[in-house]
Formats: structure tokens, C-alpha cells, sequence
């Protein structure tokens, strides 16, 4: 009998159970991931970018984690000697009307207690020579990092804690037992006093095999990346992201340098036909009929019509892609940027249609659920991890650890 099973090997889940190691470190824990490696979905997929939280509403959980998130990250990495750089980001206005909207991000800013800086266009040149803009933002505490290494990282030391990490186990049923919880794997059981559910793209679904009901549906997105060329890679020094709609959920496309060097150009955003949906031509039927049959996606898709066919015109036109880069960096040519790899956001979404936009955390009886973790959680996950093991309720804890 386990005191605490954590689903799912992502950074969150790793997190989590390294902090339960941390402070309980006679429990007995496990954590269930269902590939064959870990950090194998959303935390593999990302833009390995450690967020500043310049853009999350004061006083919300993501601002809150993501500005000590990025500290906690970057001071994780420095004692594990994991590569990383702290290189800052530039957020520019290339139109009159994105102006106003670069104040009021400047102004979040100031409001969630960061160093920003508004500078000058010629500012931003001598950040970034090939960037084309009105004025823009420094924002200095971003940085950039792999997080799969990250993870490689937070599963060793949850080892050595002397827990355990179970790859191929999927979950596919939880009952609930006088005793505790028994989760039935196709690898056999596990009996567990308490679970952790931080199951990303599924976390809905196994919220639900537990009892709860999310009042949330995951929907999934895929971001679609184009990489620059080798030899194009110096018209990127570090990140340049242009000023986001504050109607529209996403940043929009953006330049990254990762940390090997490579800069990467996108992403989009578009309907993924199926949770692990990497590929366009990925499809899982169950998957779509799920999101299709949801009022609240066409509740969604109506309110942001306009914007959702520009992300599918970018999805299938690689002009279209090229050409809303090039409002950044107008030199960038199609002949410039290469197809790279996609991600798919687990993005929780309410039956009204109104994206769920901070993290989503469900505490049941001898249970927790994570229902919506997408970026930046992989910036906040140490903070994420200390907040869930914090939030467990004392009494049950006394009544598993002894």
C-alpha cells in the first residue's frame, strides 16, 4: 500500500512527488506514467522558454507561481548544473493599435511586481538588429532551458528519496475502498491511500474514473513550429514575442532561441483531432466527438471565429505563417524556416465556453486533481509541486503517513 500515487510523468507530476518526498520523506510514493519515458507529452513538446509571469492576471495562481517559478527554475538549475540561460525577452507593438495594449501588459507587469522596461524601437534594435517595431518591452527574468533534462533531474532526486517511478502503467479504472484507492493498470494494481492526479492531456478524464466532475473538458491544440535555418539563426539573438490579443487565448507566433542553439518560429493554434495529436493528419474519433459534441467549444470557436480561421489558414499555408513572422523580422523568407516539431496544449474548457485561465486544482477525499496545467507550468512546477503537497489535508496526511 503506497501513502501517495501520482498519475502522470510530466514536470508536474515529477514535481509533485519530489516536494511530497521533500516534506513527508518516510511516505511510500509512486508515480504511474503511461509511456515509456517521462516528460514524454506537453513537457516534451514545449518552447523550453522559463516565463517571467508578466502576463497572468495579479494575484492569480500563474502569476503568482510563474514569477517565483522563474527564480525557483533558475536556482534548481544553477545547483544541478543544468544548462540554462537567463537571456530576456523582447514583447514589441509593430501596429499603431498594439500600442495601448503594450501599455497595459507593461503595466501587468509593474502590477506583478517585475523589472520591466519599456524601450524604444532603436532599443529594441540593439537588442534584436532585425526586429521591425514601433516600441517594445524587456522584459529581463526570462530565460530559456530544456526541460526534459529538468525532469531527467527531478526524477533522480525522487529516487534517491526512495520513491518510485513506474513507466507503461496506465491507469484505466480507480476504486475507491474503505482502506483507500486501488488503481487498475494493465500491469496490475496499485493500492494507494492517496492519489494525485496530474495526468495533463487525460486529467479530466481520470478526474472523472475518481468520482469527480471537473466542470471542465480538456481540449487540445496543437502548436505548430517552424525551425530557422542554420545559417538564418543570427537574426535571432534570444526571444521576441509580438504583443498578444487579449481576446484571443494564446501569444500568438513568436521567436524562441532554444537552448541548443536552434530558434525556433511559431506556434499557431489549432484544433488537434486527437489528444496526442502531434501530426494534421492525426486522428482519434473518440477524441473528436468528445470536443465536437461540447457545447462549450462552439461557444468558443463562435466568439473567436475571426481569429481561429487566421490559425488555420497558418496551419495550412506555409505563406500565411511566413508572413505573420515577417511583422517581426520582415528579412525572414520562406526559404529561411523548416517544419519542427509540434505540441499539443491540454487546454481546460469550461461548458460556457470560457477557457479555464489560471491552474485548476480539485481536492477531493483522498484525492487531488491538476485539470488545467498548460504554459507555464513547466516554469512554475517547483512552485506548482509545493502548492499541491501544501494543500493536502492535514489530517488525511496524518492518518496516511502514520
Amino acid at each position: 500500500m503506497y501513502d501517495f500515487s501520482i498519475i502522470g510523468g510530466g514536470i508536474v507530476g515529477l514535481s509533485t512527488a519530489m516536494a511530497l518526498g521533500e516534506r513527508y520523506p518516510h511516505a511510500s510514493i509512486i508515480v504511474l506514467e503511461k509511456e515509456n519515458g517521462l516528460a514524454y507529452h506537453q513537457t516534451g513538446h514545449n518552447s523550453g522558454v522559463i516565463h517571467s509571469g508578466i502576463y497572468y492576471k495579479p494575484g492569480s495562481f500563474k502569476a503568482k507561481f510563474t514569477r517565483a517559478g522563474s527564480q525557483s527554475m533558475v536556482k534548481f538549475c544553477q545547483i544541478h548544473d543544468i544548462p540554462h540561460e537567463v537571456c530576456g525577452k523582447v514583447i514589441v507593438a509593430t501596429k499603431e493599435e498594439e500600442l495601448p495594449r503594450l501599455e497595459n501588459l507593461y503595466q501587468r507587469g509593474l502590477e506583478n511586481g517585475l523589472q520591466v522596461k519599456k524601450i524604444s524601437a532603436q532599443e529594441v534594435k540593439e537588442k534584436e538588429p532585425h526586429v521591425q517595431c514601433l516600441a517594445g518591452i524587456y522584459v529581463p527574468t526570462s530565460g530559456i532551458v530544456d526541460y526534459k533534462q529538468v525532469c531527467q533531474k527531478y526524477a533522480e532526486l525522487i529516487q534517491k528519496q526512495g520513491g518510485e517511478i513506474r513507466l507503461n502503467t496506465q491507469v484505466k479504472q480507480i476504486i475507491k475502498t474503505a482502506q483507500g484507492q486501488v488503481l487498475e493498470t494493465p500491469q496490475g494494481t496499485v493500492h494507494t491511500h492517496f492519489v494525485i492526479n496530474c495526468a495533463g492531456l487525460y486529467s479530466d478524464r481520470i478526474a472523472q474514473l475518481g468520482g469527480v466532475n471537473p466542470q471542465a473538458k480538456i481540449v487540445p491544440f496543437r502548436g505548430e513550429y517552424y525551425e530557422l535555418v542554420p545559417e538564418k539563426r543570427y537574426l535571432v539573438k534570444n526571444l521576441i514575442y509580438p504583443v498578444p490579443n487579449p481576446d484571443f487565448p494564446f501569444l500568438g507566433v513568436h521567436f524562441t532561441r532554444m537552448i541548443d542553439g536552434s530558434i525556433h518560429a511559431g506556434p499557431n493554434a489549432v484544433l488537434s483531432f486527437k489528444r496526442e495529436g502531434y501530426k494534421k493528419t492525426d486522428f482519434d474519433l473518440k477524441d473528436l466527438g468528445e470536443v465536437l459534441t461540447y457545447r462549450g467549444f462552439w461557444k468558443l470557436a463562435a466568439k473567436h471565429a475571426d481569429e481561429g480561421i487566421k490559425e488555420i489558414i497558418r496551419s495550412l499555408s506555409k505563406a500565411a505563417f511566413v508572413h505573420s513572422l515577417q511583422q517581426l523580422i520582415p528579412e525572414v523568407q520562406a526559404a529561411d524556416i523548416i517544419p519542427s516539431e509540434a505540441g499539443v496544449r491540454a487546454q481546460a474548457l469550461q461548458a460556457d465556453g470560457k477557457l479555464v485561465d489560471d491552474f485548476l486544482i480539485i481536492q477531493d477525499h483522498q484525492a487531488m486533481h491538476v485539470c488545467n496545467a498548460p504554459s507555464p507550468a513547466a516554469t512554475a512546477s517547483l512552485e506548482i509541486g509545493k502548492a499541491i503537497v501544501s494543500q493536502i489535508p492535514q489530517l488525511e496526511t496524518e492518518a496516511v503517513i502514520n
